[in-house]
């Protein structure tokens, strides 16, 4: 599931422009970034406006010494770039606009399972007295 679908109708070429755009913006983001602020960045998932004027590309960054804002600052900068690589590489008639919005699903995702976790264990421990 999406994580902000704006409508609940098939888009299979929204869809299939979606993953193409992740797969470019992973791989220009590998390839030339200059800022330090970005580093490794993990694009978890795109989020194409049915007009395809605009796209919330989330990222997760991967052992970053920065915080979620100044990598998202970051992208934001190089985000002129990385509408040019998507134009060339996906030979789109308009680059979509490119908006970063930190992904915390797997934070959220850990910290729903460490409280699983607890629950499990102090039931057991219940049980044992």
């Amino acid at each position: 599931m999406r994580r902000h679908q704006l409508t609940d109708a098939p888009r299979p070429r929204n869809r299939k422009i979606e993953a193409q755009l992740q797969r470019v913006l992973a791989e220009s983001s590998r390839e030339s970034f200059k800022d330090p602020r970005v580093g490794n960045v993990t694009i978890s998932a795109v989020d194409l406006a049915p007009d395809m004027r605009s796209a919330r590309i989330y990222f997760t960054p991967f052992a970053s010494a920065h915080s979620p804002a100044e990598v998202r600052e970051g992208l934001t900068r190089a985000g002129g770039f990385l509408r040019g690589a998507v134009t060339r590489r996906l030979g789109l008639r308009y680059a979509p606009r490119l908006q970063f919005v930190f992904d915390d699903a797997f934070d959220k995702a850990a910290e729903l399972n460490s409280l699983i976790n607890k629950a499990v264990a102090r039931d057991r421990s219940d049980g044992e007295t």
